[in-house]
């Protein structure tokens, strides 16, 4: 180690280590293809950093022109990566930060290639985020539901505001009720979603209307799209889309509620089909 100058409380070391460009918290302990070692691969040997810059400017400047010559030191494939295990606040905050950014669910597996971890690992991680969000008591210590909420859905998982500040989330972003669905359309996806895949002629027949308008609007909204032709009729056929579970906070169609529950009895159907 140099010994420090009585003026200026740095040493040439700490120079040559500003003007590199490769400094981390573990250098000294990083193996990783040798940082400091990269970084003056190229270095003319002859160029010294000065002991006082201040003094010496010109050699100063000789110095800072030929490390901006060197080749910088660039990461050239996953093994070059450093363990994301390694920052701060580790494999759950490394999460975080990708479902925060997300534009829609994001699947165990992708988050495991991005991060470069088991899934296992992952899937741990994601327990702990979920239990975190929802609040929890340890001994004598109660730990409060926070303002996000982990949720799997449409296959994925994705980050939300929590569902109890609802009303204060709504006067921030001044969502009103016409940003909702009309009932015409809601019934309308509600025929798809359970007897999917449908056509306009199917819908028109449980709905006695025509549905041309509806199903466009859920186009629109992405909530459903377009599949096969029905191979009788050839009839355009729709089913709905990943963005719909995502909306209504399901992982699949199978966690849909059974209708059974809201269907007339059969001696109600009879006694109407009578008075009919």
């Amino acid at each position: 180690m140099s010994e420090r100058s009585e003026e200026y409380d740095y040493t040439a070391e700490d120079l040559a280590l500003l003007t590199s460009g490769a400094w981390s918290p573990d250098t000294e302990d990083h193996d990783h293809n040798n940082a400091e070692q990269c970084s003056f691969d190229n270095a003319d040997k002859s160029v010294q950093a000065p002991e006082n810059p201040w003094e010496e400017p010109e050699k100063a400047e000789e110095y800072a022109a030929q490390k901006t010559r060197q080749k910088p030191v660039v990461l050239l494939n996953d093994e070059d990566i450093p363990s994301v295990e390694l920052q701060p606040g580790g494999t759950k905050a490394a999460i975080e930060a990708i479902l925060l950014i997300a534009h829609k669910p994001v699947r165990t597996r992708e988050l495991s290639e991005a991060l470069l971890l088991p899934e296992d690992v992952i899937e741990s991680a994601l327990d702990q985020l979920y239990r975190e969000y929802n609040g929890y008591v340890e001994q004598d210590t109660v730990y409060e539901p926070r303002g996000l909420e982990l949720r799997r859905v449409a296959g994925g998982w994705r980050i939300y505001s929590r569902s109890d500040f609802s009303p204060w989330v709504g006067r921030f972003i001044g969502s009103k009720a016409n940003s909702k669905l009309p009932k015409a359309v809601m019934e309308t996806l509600a025929i798809i979603a359970y007897q999917q895949p449908v056509t306009r002629a199917y819908i028109a027949g449980v709905r006695g209307t025509n549905a041309d308008s509806a199903v466009r609007t859920l186009l629109q909204r992405e909530l459903i799209v377009e599949t096969t032709p029905e191979p009788q009729t050839r009839a355009q056929q729709y089913i709905t889309t990943e963005l719909f579970l995502e909306k209504i906070g399901l992982d699949s169609l199978d966690e849909l509620p059974p209708l059974a529950p809201y269907l007339p009895d059969e001696n109600d159907l009879e006694i109407a089909t009578e008075n009919f």
